[in-house]
């Protein structure tokens, strides 16, 4: 039953973020200000994070309401389809969003005393992302509104067209991940193993090399295989995902999961805060041999156990399911 509340705890704050990261974005192009820019994609990229539990939780508020006689599970089914669809366009979304935050912890290529920028492009597909996400956000509100409040509408049974062709592509996902071949969930494992050495073998490093080991090295060149870190991540994403709705009944009350889920969300903006803005640029600076500041060792080894923790998490996830 917790994790119900917990979904009820997570959903809106995607909903009312989007909005509120589509209006900074568009201030921040309008009036060209660079730090609310960074400020607005940054905001996105977290709401792509925190779209996860929340949509991963609904599984559980599904289960706890399947024997609640006045509850339509139509309407819950063509919520559950408006919000994949959602969560699938927040993620693509954030990816960008993300992307386009790392532009500004760079120093520019033509003068070390110059600030990298986003290309005009990536913040251009940035705004488009984000308006299509608001729209099937407020889908998803009110279908999952409709579901407690069926007296406002004309006919109960009615449910939206997003909803309903994301309802549809679930059964078919799930059947692809667990039915369609023997072979399909091992390569789903290994690219999610993949996606975990591209993580530690980036952002790993790096935070090696900030906490103080592998002095030899310059900090900048390292920093420039973060996008491979995030690639690792968004991989990881995408498998985690296809695992869930291959196999709900596992994940959606397993303790071992839902702590994962927080930890993806904190290590995903550990990264974006630290290592994606220009709060990075001051360690960019430093060349072989020198020494990182106190506080930013303090943030690389809470990154690096982070990221481990979460691969020790997903090894341990099944042992958690046996003790439910």
């Amino acid at each position: 039953m917790y994790s119900a509340h917990l979904h009820l705890l997570l959903n809106h704050w995607p909903i009312i973020g989007s909005y509120v990261g589509l209006g900074l974005l568009l201030v921040s192009i309008i009036a060209r200000q660079d730090q609310l820019q960074q400020a607005s994609l940054g905001l996105m990229t977290f709401l792509s994070l925190l779209s996860i539990p929340a949509y991963m939780s609904g599984n559980s508020a599904q289960l706890f309401l399947k024997d609640t006689p006045e509850i339509s599970m139509d309407l819950v089914q063509s919520h559950q389809g408006a919000a994949f669809i959602s969560l699938i366009l927040m993620e693509i979304t954030g990816a960008f969003a993300l992307y386009g935050v790392w532009q500004y912890s760079r120093m520019s290529a033509t003068a070390k005393s110059e600030t990298a920028r986003p290309a005009a492009w990536t913040l251009a597909l940035v705004l488009v992302l984000s308006s299509a996400t608001c729209v099937l956000m407020a889908i998803t509100g009110n279908t999952g509104g409709d579901i407690r409040h069926p007296e406002i509408l004309s006919d109960p049974a009615t449910v939206s067209k997003a909803g309903a062709m994301g309802a549809s592509m679930l059964p078919g996902i799930e059947h692809f991940v667990i039915q369609s071949s023997m072979w399909i969930w091992p390569i789903l494992e290994d690219l999610h193993f993949f996606g975990l050495i591209l993580i530690i073998a980036t952002i790993g490093l790096l935070n090696l090399r900030i906490m103080g080991f592998l002095k030899i090295l310059p900090i900048a060149p390292l920093h420039r295989f973060i996008p491979l870190g995030i690639a690792g991540i968004y991989i990881n994403i995408i498998t985690g995902i296809l695992f869930f709705i291959g196999m709900p009944p596992f994940y959606s009350n397993n303790p071992d999961f839902q702590l994962k889920m927080l930890t993806i969300v904190v290590a995903g903006t550990n990264l974006m805060i630290f290592y994606c803005t220009s709060a990075f640029r001051s360690l960019a600076k430093l060349g072989p041999g020198d020494s990182a500041p106190s506080w930013a060792k303090l943030v690389a080894f809470s990154s690096l156990f982070l990221w481990i923790s979460l691969i020790v998490m997903g090894r341990y996830m099944p042992f958690f399911e046996v003790l439910q």
